[in-house]
């Protein structure tokens, strides 16, 4: 690989290769100690530090070792944490007893508690927790040996600064430092009851503390419960009395609204028919000077029939308001009122139109007499006219029948003068009807200016009936 390169470019590789091998060297025996740790070199004494020993420490910090000439070892300064149960440890009274408690411990942070332990433990720093703990166990049962059990458990505290004090100084030449040391927990061993029975006088001087204390506090809280039971109470009866109070003054405004409806319809009413009775004067008045440009007679039956319907709905009206304002006071008697004032109403009404009908066929009368009257009056000249002006009315409807037959046979034993017959048998009738001499009046007629004497007396004898002659009807022609 090498073969192809100059003697000067090989020396320059192996200068290379030597000096990369040397810096490993260098990163490999250079150390860098953990918050947590501490370094013991030893060896060759470095020149600005005197140590008889020969071990310098180093915390916190970088060191270099030489190899071959020096020798690092690491010592773990964190804390360790030992848990150890004596049982059966007698006390100063013969009383066995199993404790546990707790302890923590470490390596001293000072140099010479660190060179201690890198002397005692070294590299089987595995053993401090099994060492701590025979220490302390023996301690602990020497303490116990010397102490009552109303001692130890009275006063934890002092019992387990004892048992440092005890293992303190003998930690120490370990180069190991005592943090911390609890008691968890004292018991009888087995089935000894000397705490329990100790504890019971205690127990139950507090148990009937707590019951008497119970006692007061139920009684208090029942007193308690009873003073708010009567605050409620009246509380409930002041809300009561204001509840009804209020209910009260709401039923007094209710009934007064209720109340304030009807009157005020009433009022209105009573307005709304005092207006319709001046409405009603006014058109009476309005309807009585209207008749009195008719035919007064009907006019004052008219007048007079409106004015007793208008009588019968003041009436009435009034009656309604009446009983309606009795309804919001009493409903019963508003009742009656309002049947009461129906019945008078229809009363007055028939005898409105009972009047007026009265009225009416006094008017009726009264003109038939004017018209009598003026018939009576009437010239002979005057009948003649209305006769004669009637005459082809009757005239017309005595040939209605016989206008629509299409063609007539007479059968007769008179033969061809049947027809005439009929006819002087009609006008026969006519006369007896009348009471005019049909046949003398149209002879009158033909004759001319000498026909005035025939009409005459034609008109002379309807109104002297009994000097008429009596024609006896003709037979009655039967037509086919």
């Amino acid at each position: 690989m090498f073969s192809n390169l100059s003697p000067v470019a090989l020396s320059i590789v192996g200068m290379a290769v030597v000096l990369v091998v040397l810096i490993a060297a260098i990163i490999k025996r250079y150390r860098v100690a953990k918050p947590s740790e501490a370094f013991v070199i030893t060896g060759r004494s470095s020149k600005n530090v005197e140590d008889l020993s020969g071990q310098r420490v180093v915390t916190a910090g970088g060191v270099f070792t030489l190899p071959f000439v020096q020798q690092l070892t690491v010592i773990d300064l964190s804390s360790r944490r030992i848990s150890l149960t004596v049982a059966g440890a007698p006390s100063i009274q013969g009383i066995k007893l199993n404790v546990t408690a707790v302890a923590v411990v470490k390596v001293a942070s000072s140099a010479e508690s660190i060179r201690a332990a890198a002397q005692r433990f070294g590299n089987q720093q595995d053993q401090i927790d099994p060492y701590t703990k025979d220490q302390l166990e023996g301690a602990l049962r020497a303490i116990i040996g010397n102490m009552t059990v109303e001692d130890i458990i009275g006063d934890r505290q002092k019992f387990a600064q004892q048992v440092a004090d005890a293992v303190t100084q003998t930690l120490a030449s370990q180069g190991l430092a005592l943090d911390t040391f609890q008691i968890a927990e004292v018991a009888d061993t087995g089935t000894g009851t000397y705490i329990a029975d100790m504890a019971r006088p205690e127990a139950a001087a507090v148990r009937q503390r707590a019951m008497i204390a119970e006692a007061e506090a139920r009684q208090i809280s029942e007193q308690r419960r009873l003073a708010a039971e009567n605050e409620i109470q009246n509380a409930q009866q002041i809300v009561d009395v204001r509840a009804a109070e209020i209910q009260a003054i709401t039923d007094k405004a209710k009934s007064a609204a209720n109340a304030a409806g009807p009157l005020e319809a009433a009022a209105r009413q009573q307005d709304v028919l005092t207006a319709q009775e001046k409405v009603a004067e006014r058109q009476a008045a309005l309807t009585e000077r209207q008749l009195d440009t008719t035919v007064r007679r009907p006019a004052d039956a008219e007048r007079y029939r409106l004015e007793k319907i208008a009588e019968a709905n003041k009436t009435t009206a009034i009656l309604a308001a009446e009983a309606a304002s009795a309804e919001a006071r009493l409903r019963g008697e508003g009742e009656l009122a309002r049947r009461t004032a129906e019945a008078q109403a229809v009363r007055l009404e028939g005898e409105a139109a009972a009047s007026a009908r009265e009225a009416m066929g006094a008017a009726d009368a009264s003109a038939l007499d004017s018209s009598a009257e003026a018939y009576g009056k009437y010239s002979t000249a005057a009948i003649l006219s209305l006769v004669m002006g009637t005459l082809p009315q009757v005239a017309h409807e005595l040939a209605a029948p016989m206008a629509a037959i299409d063609s007539l046979t007479v059968i007769s034993t008179d033969g061809a003068s049947a027809l005439p017959k009929a006819a002087v048998s009609n006008f026969a009738q006519l006369s007896a009807l009348t009471g005019l001499d049909v046949p003398k009046i149209i002879q009158g007629l033909v004759a001319g200016n000498g026909g005035l004497a025939g009409l005459a007396d034609g008109v002379s004898a309807a109104a002297h009936p009994a000097a008429a002659p009596i024609v006896a009807p003709a037979p009655t022609p039967t037509f086919n």
